[in-house]
């Protein structure tokens, strides 16, 4: 396997992503692999498109738009018509590469790309399988809290904070965005419970973090979230076959299962035992399974 570098058009910003590649020649089936919120193409989209192109994929993670290496302003905003739309670029650039098989293109999408690729998946039928990876649907993680039961009034109170935001950027202040962590990975427990925990472990701590993952978000993103339902479109997916990739111990599972029961074609769902939402983006012994797992998928539904 190597990497090599790539950038492509999305909408008039250049994304910047790592094509992963088998070593030898010929054309490869492709997989296009989106990271999670606040993610970049270096983390866990990285780790998974370099290990199924050691599978004989070709995998191409990158970084959204307006994040990591990707050009956009607002830095770390989160627009999802623009994340899908990225998707989709990436599934054009892979289709004019020597390397890819534009006939067998598949998507994988974590923790927020879980629910983009579904999007994109649903309207771009050049995508032929679907897979998940601890796939969520950010929207909804915002309205109702990672495990659904969040009160109504916190959402409600982001979106009077967006509004105020707005009020004082059109007064000449500024960007204005908000912290997505707390400082230690305790302050995560004491507000988010193990969820949190680790979210901040993952992010703000050697165990994951990267210098281009953001930390903050635009509150501006606050709207474009309001109004998205990343599991509407799910049932345009038709006969393209879905793998959906959970722990056992998330939290956030219950958005995953509810995007599972709306698709109406072939459909797999996985339960990786002793994982919880974080795990799957770094622990092998949660990863690997996975991997062969969603390896196995395309090797079925990306045949040709």
């Amino acid at each position: 396997m190597h990497k090599i570098d790539v950038t492509f058009d999305s909408q008039g910003l250049q994304i910047a992503g790592n094509l992963y590649l088998p070593d030898g020649g010929g054309k490869f089936p492709a997989v296009v692999v989106g990271h999670p919120g606040s993610g970049v193409k270096e983390q866990a989209a990285g780790l998974y498109a370099g290990k199924l192109a050691e599978h004989g994929y070709a995998a191409l993670a990158f970084d959204a738009a307006y994040q990591g290496e990707s050009e956009g302003l607002p830095r770390g905003l989160e627009d999802p018509a623009h994340r899908i739309e990225d998707l989709k670029a990436a599934v054009s650039h892979l289709t004019t590469r020597a390397e890819v098989d534009a006939d067998r293109i598949g998507a994988l999408g974590i923790c927020a790309s879980g629910g983009y690729v579904l999007n994109a998946t649903a309207t771009d039928h050049r995508i032929k399988a679907v897979a998940t990876v601890s796939g969520v649907d950010i929207a909804r993680q915002f309205r109702f809290g990672a495990d659904g039961d969040q009160d109504p009034a916190v959402f409600q109170g982001m979106l009077d904070a967006a509004a105020a935001a707005r009020t004082a950027e059109a007064r000449g202040a500024g960007p204005q965005s908000f912290p997505l962590f707390p400082p230690t990975p305790e302050q995560g427990r004491e507000l988010g419970g193990e969820h949190g925990f680790e979210g901040v472990e993952y992010y703000c701590t050697p165990r994951g973090e990267h210098p281009r993952s953001t930390k903050a978000m635009p509150w501006q993103s606050i709207d474009h979230l309001a109004l998205f339902d990343a599991w509407a479109a799910v049932p345009l997916l038709g006969d393209r076959p879905l793998l959906s990739i959970v722990g056992r111990r998330a939290v956030t599972a219950w958005m995953a299962i509810e995007a599972f029961q709306r698709a109406t074609g072939p459909k797999r769902l996985v339960w990786i035992e002793g994982a919880s939402h974080v795990d799957l983006y770094d622990k092998p012994e949660y990863v690997d399974p996975a991997v062969k797992e969603i390896a196995g998928f395309y090797a079925t539904n990306l045949a040709g």
